[in-house]
């Protein structure tokens, strides 16, 4: 129970603070995943601190809409996000979705064996406040997993 309430305030915490945005606004499964390349090719060119400062400023490069970024060393530690700052140093890998399932580690174990891919799980929208479907594209790039998710409406 208590990590069930735990994964609700996550939740609820990180709506709270994704930047809300019209349904006709909504952020696309390219754009997400064009997203993700971008964030990559940041790293190569400036490094990784100046890349996970920038993810995680929300009025940066990184944050589109309803589309930002979160950037996880191979444990499932949030070492940057675009919607909220104050889960970083989280371990992500105990998160749950409203289906139960552990989908940060689903993503580190395709990041692991395949180095990119898509990953659906349940999360609240910040728009209509509702559980809703969404899907992370992800890449691996060094000791990093970059992703971005989509409402999928």
């Amino acid at each position: 129970m208590k990590t069930i309430l735990k994964n609700i305030l996550f939740a609820c915490c990180l709506a709270a603070f994704v930047p809300v945005a019209g349904a006709a606004q909504r952020g696309t499964a390219e754009e997400a995943s064009a997203l993700v390349k971008q964030a990559i090719a940041y790293q190569k060119k400036n490094g990784v601190d100046k890349t996970l400062a920038e993810v995680s400023n929300q009025q940066g490069q990184f944050v589109d809409r309803d589309l930002y970024l979160s950037v996880y060393d191979l444990n499932g530690k949030v070492v940057a996000h675009g919607a909220n700052k104050r889960i970083i140093g989280i371990d992500a890998s105990q998160v749950r979705d409203a289906d139960n399932k552990y989908f940060v580690r689903e993503i580190l174990a395709k990041a692991a064996s395949a180095g990119q891919g898509w990953v659906d799980y349940k999360w609240v929208d910040p728009v209509s406040k509702k559980i809703e479907d969404k899907s992370a594209y992800f890449e691996k790039s060094g000791e990093l997993v970059f992703a971005a998710g989509y409402y999928k409406q």
